[in-house]
């Protein structure tokens, strides 16, 4: 395990790369009550056109893709939301989407590992149907008019759009109520499929722990989350 230590702000970071590619980063905080995780992903809004590595397929997507994949990987099969399960454990969870990534966080007291058990499994097991998809469409698009009324955000479009002209960072991150509409599920899983692997992903945790045990917590959660992936595919 990698270690980085700043003598300055007496901070150390443990850093492990993992079999499956994922890099895991701990920040050890000694006596602390919280603890923060992020579990985050090099997936944002800029990222509308690539190759997908299983067939080498070229696709471009439409515009809030990424937006929109964040919404809805909170919605398991089971008809749970997950963030009414991580709440109801007592922990404060929420996500978000940039032009170059999603995260996915929470900050807990209580029910540490539980709450992990939950986060770990919904971003790992995406659950998307036609139905859900064009419920969404309908709460991404009041999100989208409610910033259209927002004087800051419009400013901040407005400059990107004047200074990014041909990059894809003028483009609103939840995208338009015109390329949402576009947007179905096999879009979603193809984005998923694409951005979600371990390798391109990365988890950082920070409180009380002794590095090495929680190293193994995760290791063992990842584990049983890549089962479960595999008994589904082979039951459909």
């Amino acid at each position: 395990m990698q270690i980085i230590e700043n003598l300055k702000v007496k901070e150390r970071v443990f850093i492990e790369k993992l079999e499956n590619g994922l890099t895991v980063m701990i920040i050890p905080k000694k006596d602390t009550s919280k603890k923060y995780v992020i579990f985050g992903t090099n997936f944002g809004s800029i990222d509308n056109h690539f190759i997908m590595p299983k067939n080498n397929e070229e696709i471009k997507i439409p515009d809030g893709v990424a937006h929109f994949l964040e919404h809805k990987l909170f919605e398991q099969s089971n008809g749970t939301n997950s963030l009414d399960v991580l709440s109801s454990l007592g922990v404060e969870a929420n996500a978000y989407t940039t032009n170059d990534h999603t995260a996915y966080l929470f900050e807990a007291t209580d029910n540490f590992y539980e709450a992990l058990d939950e986060l770990m499994n919904y971003v790992q097991n995406p659950y998307f149907t036609d139905q859900n998809v064009e419920k969404e469409k309908g709460i991404i698009g009041q999100e989208i008019n409610m910033y259209d009324d927002e004087p800051s955000w419009q400013v901040y479009m407005n400059a990107m759009k004047l200074m990014y002209q041909q990059n894809p960072i003028n483009i609103d991150i939840a995208g338009s109520i015109e390329s949402i509409s576009k947007i179905n599920k096999e879009i979603l899983y193809n984005s998923y499929n694409t951005f979600y692997n371990l390798s391109n992903m990365l988890l950082v945790v920070c409180g009380d722990f002794v590095p090495e045990d929680l190293l193994q917590e995760i290791k063992n959660r990842i584990t049983k989350n890549e089962n479960r992936r595999r008994n589904k595919k082979n039951i459909s």
